[in-house]
């Protein structure tokens, strides 16, 4: 008998990636004939089986729900699967948790795994490098196979599921309007490349508020950041000749990081320069000075996605009507933001 299979030991013994092989297993017009039929010929040969999604599960249920989340180490994620959890549990599910690193490979890889029979319905995070591919055939291709899902924070308009996100524009709109009102003009923005979703809104929220305030966006304080592991050299390189009053960051690590190289560059904070952040993370709470943040409400988001997606289960809602639940973030202040007040 041979061997089975795995849909990343086909890529790899034909060195294509797991994407290619996943399309040419389902026929997809995207992949060359000739690769198509390598695919198929390798797959036949180690007895590869490809996953039955929907006549597998429709009349089965495992009462078990998958999470699929870029990073564990961010703080934010955490509280989500708390969130998560909780609904979950106190309607008899289970959570099955698998984390893509930010990798669109990784990510086909858990989806497949987590359809195969283990899960009745998921609750996804894209990751990073889904999002700059624009390449969402796995998840259409779940969806379509009659399995529920539902977006949280990274999510993709496209793909036509239930959504739950915080109005990350208006987040950083409030953030950066409370920076002006405390007579800060100088503001830099620390943010993501663009094509991170979340990034891209906060950062939007940050122009709108200048344009509102008549203050002038000057492209020369703005930072774009793709790598956000390694952040801490480029934003102190990027702080070294700035002359600047305040700053945004669009996520907590960065908001940290640029405190640091501040104090590293001689300047106090708040008194020199004052600093919020997004996402008010155990960090933001410890770190000193402690962080002022935008509150994403993890725990909240993270109930509600599962409430959404348990009552898709269990037939509580139309199954072509579909809803995007957007939640409210709030502003906390703390100690990295010199108020009016305390210059009186």
């Amino acid at each position: 008998m041979k061997r089975k299979i795995t849909l990343k030991q086909i890529a790899k013994e034909l060195d294509v990636s797991v994407s290619t092989v996943s399309k040419a297993l389902k026929d997809s017009r995207e992949i060359s004939i000739d690769t198509k039929d390598k695919v198929k010929a390798f797959a036949k040969l180690y007895n590869y089986k490809p996953n039955n999604i929907a006549l597998s599960l429709k009349n089965r249920k495992t009462k078990t729900i998958g999470i699929i989340i870029p990073e564990i180490v961010h703080y934010f994620f955490t509280t989500v699967i708390q969130g998560i959890e909780h609904v979950a549990n106190e309607k008899g599910y289970n959570v099955i948790i698998c984390l893509s690193n930010n990798s669109f490979d990784k990510e086909v890889l858990n989806l497949e795994f987590l359809a195969n029979g283990s899960t009745d319905g998921f609750i996804l995070s894209v990751a990073k490098e889904t999002q700059q591919k624009e390449d969402y055939h796995h998840i259409n291709e779940v969806i379509s196979q009659g399995m529920p899902v539902v977006m949280f924070d990274r999510v993709i308009d496209e793909v036509i599921c239930d959504k739950v996100i915080i109005s990350d524009k208006h987040g950083a709109f409030e953030a950066v309007q409370y920076l002006i009102d405390q007579s800060c003009k100088k503001i830099a923005l620390i943010s993501t490349v663009d094509y991170v979703s979340v990034g891209k809104l906060r950062t939007e929220g940050y122009q709108e508020a200048l344009i509102t305030n008549d203050i002038p966006i000057n492209p020369e304080l703005i930072l774009k950041i793709e790598d956000v592991d390694h952040s801490e050299e480029r934003i102190e390189a990027f702080f070294s000749d700035k002359d600047i009053d305040a700053v945004f960051a669009v996520n907590e690590k960065f908001a940290v990081n640029a405190i640091k190289a501040l104090t590293k560059l001689g300047k106090k904070i708040p008194d020199d320069i004052s600093v919020i952040g997004f996402t008010d993370g155990v960090v933001s709470k410890s770190f000193i000075p402690s962080l002022s943040t935008v509150n994403q409400h993890g725990e909240e988001m993270g109930a509600k996605a599962a409430s959404l997606l348990i009552d898709r289960l269990e037939d509580k809602v139309h199954e072509q009507s579909f809803q995007t639940t957007v939640l409210n973030t709030s502003l906390i202040i703390r100690d990295s933001v010199k108020r009016k007040t305390d210059s009186l």
